[in-house]
């Protein structure tokens, strides 16, 4: 619609910059495309090319904490999904799966996820508004709290 600020316009406004891509810990591509449809890897709440925690939540690391590192990895599938969508103009964010380290008594998986679903919403408006799935694991790689991944369209 015309006037609606762009995806980057509005990282620019919430102060936020896309980071470069967060390089593979293993053997597979940070992000795919498939005709219309870009596939992310999990990302890993990566900044300055450090985790910005590690641990479980519940034990070490604060829902505070758990929250902001979902939103640092919605950042990380950004700058993944722009770097085989060519931008992020008509980018539609489809599904998010959060994966979110946590004690077997911890059952507050969805808050945490919100970090990375607002910062969807906040980034792309209603094309940001998904379907989730929040899921608490006994371990992610390299001792994160928090992994997203991402399924998203690009249109037009």
């Amino acid at each position: 619609m015309a006037g609606q600020p762009t995806p980057e316009e509005r990282l620019a406004e919430l102060g936020l910059t896309v980071p470069d891509v967060v390089p593979p810990v293993a053997a597979y591509v940070p992000a795919i495309r498939s005709g219309q449809h870009v596939y992310t890897a999990g990302q890993l709440p990566m900044r300055d090319g450090a985790l910005m925690a590690t641990g479980k939540v519940g034990d070490t690391v604060s829902e505070e904490d758990a929250y902001a590192c979902a939103r640092q990895c919605a950042l990380n599938a950004i700058a993944a999904i722009r770097s085989v969508a060519g931008g992020l103009e008509g980018v539609r964010i489809v599904k998010v799966v959060a994966f979110i380290a946590s004690t077997p008594d911890f059952t507050g998986q969805p808050g945490i996820a919100n970090g990375a679903s607002q910062l969807f919403a906040d980034v792309f408006g209603d094309a940001g508004v998904h379907a989730r799935s929040a899921v608490g694991v006994p371990v992610l790689p390299l001792d994160a709290p928090v992994e997203v991944e991402v399924i998203a369209e690009v249109v037009g």
